[in-house]
């Protein structure tokens, strides 16, 4: 089990290593990248709405929930993945030329899909995460570490997840309703939920002097499980149509013939309803097993409880959309831009720290990182809840909000991310 959890460098003995490291390993690039399309995804959407980009492939609020998710959040994952899976199988994953085409690839893709070249980006998007699952895969391979073939597995789906996506726009498939949209979603809270259940008791107890985060089997279980459940509702079109309607651009669909369709439809909501309270109830024990109120004075740690509570909130506003009392956008936001942008950039500063040999120990720049990207999160979800009048607000507030914060990250890192470390190590 203590492989599993260790992300941290493996002991190597120092030797000179080029100045220039980021081809060094997965972390590297793709955080960079990440945080800098994250940064600019905010110009980017003001372009498409200014009609600048309007021979783009994907447009309007499909592009924007393409690329959070298949531009953004798998970079971050793969990033991860790439660094991670090095210490859990002692062998090397892509770095060097391999590192720079996967880096290349993903980077056409965010060029792809803003062009009219539809049948290019959707076959670049999609050779993506294949081919991370591919470098990931060899590793974990050649050291007969099953365990992880678990994360070679989310990559693949991941790809056809896109793929779905792609399908449906180009008309290749008649996909109603986008379902790659929430089945991309459900595997992304898929990984959170087990890495979180990895890293975050390791490193409150590591960090909080004092600190007894547990983990209880049934617990454990049961968080795991109904996202599991969930998925393959979404994965079969179970999922309730506001859902679906929201992530695919759908917005304009009549809100009667909606209401119709859930009646005729009641037993699969009412499935999805109890898989809901149950994950709710589940993932919100689990947060407070880890002791969250004792993280206080720790950001590295308590950036990774805050944003571990998104989950369990994600899950009580997608419940009280199925029973019609919210819209699906706050649930969808309380997940990519609560969860998924706060637990991201929280592993983005935790492990570029370790893996660059810097003090884990966050600086006034990473808690601003945290303070803009929280906030961002809350006014996206919680403003359109309490004065929606003021959505239109709110969304820009909190786009502003999450474009500076993950600039500030790229303009603070990025000269550790192309350094080499200083103690001479390699990573």
């Amino acid at each position: 089990m203590a492989t599993l959890m260790t992300i941290e460098e493996p002991a190597r003995a120092a030797r000179a290593q080029p100045a220039w490291a980021l081809w060094q390993l997965g972390f590297r690039p793709f955080y960079l990248l990440a945080s800098i399309f994250a940064a600019l995804s905010v110009p980017l959407w003001a372009l498409q709405y200014a009609g600048w980009i309007d021979h783009a492939y994907l447009r309007g609020p499909l592009w924007h929930a393409h690329e959070m998710l298949f531009g953004y959040a798998l970079a971050v994952i793969v990033g991860f993945l790439f660094t991670a899976g090095r210490n859990w199988s002692g062998q090397p994953t892509p770095s060097g030329r391999a590192l720079q085409a996967l880096a290349l690839l993903w980077l056409a893709g965010r060029v792809l899909v803003l062009t009219p070249w539809a049948t290019a980006a959707a076959l670049v998007n999609v050779a993506f995460p294949l081919a991370a699952a591919l470098g990931l895969g060899r590793a974990l391979v050649a050291a007969g570490n099953r365990r992880n073939y678990f994360f070679v597995g989310l990559l693949v789906l991941l790809a056809v997840a896109q793929a779905l996506v792609h399908a449906g726009q180009l008309h290749w498939l008649d996909l109603p309703g986008a379902p790659g949209l929430p089945a991309g979603l459900d595997l992304v809270l898929l990984i959170m939920t087990v890495m979180a259940g990895r890293v975050v008791p390791m490193f409150t107890n590591n960090g909080v002097p004092g600190a007894a985060a547990g983990r209880n089997v049934w617990i454990e279980r049961t968080a795991v499980g109904s996202v599991v459940a969930l998925l393959l509702i979404d994965a079969l079109g179970r999922a309730l149509g506001p859902w679906q309607a929201d992530l695919s651009g759908q917005l304009a669909r009549d809100a009667a013939a909606l209401q119709g369709a859930q009646r005729g439809a009641w037993l699969p909501g009412l499935v999805l309803l109890a898989v809901l309270v149950v994950a709710t109830v589940a993932h919100a024990a689990r947060l407070l097993l880890w002791q969250p109120w004792t993280t206080g004075r720790n950001p590295l740690v308590w950036i990774l409880h805050a944003a571990y509570a998104w989950i369990p909130l994600h899950l009580a506003l997608r419940a009280a959309t199925a029973l019609g009392w919210v819209a699906a956008a706050p649930a969808t936001h309380a997940l990519t831009a609560g969860a998924i942008g706060a637990l991201t950039i929280g592993m983005m500063t935790r492990t570029a720290r370790g893996h660059t040999a810097r003090p884990l120990r966050a600086d006034r720049y990473d808690i601003v990182c945290y303070s803009a990207v929280l906030a961002g999160a809350a006014v996206r979800v919680v403003v359109p809840l309490v004065w929606p009048a003021a959505q239109v607000h709110a969304v820009l507030g909190s786009a502003l909000l999450w474009s500076a914060g993950f600039a500030l990250y790229a303009w603070h890192y990025a000269p550790w991310l192309c350094r080499a470390r200083p103690d001479g190590r390699p990573g």
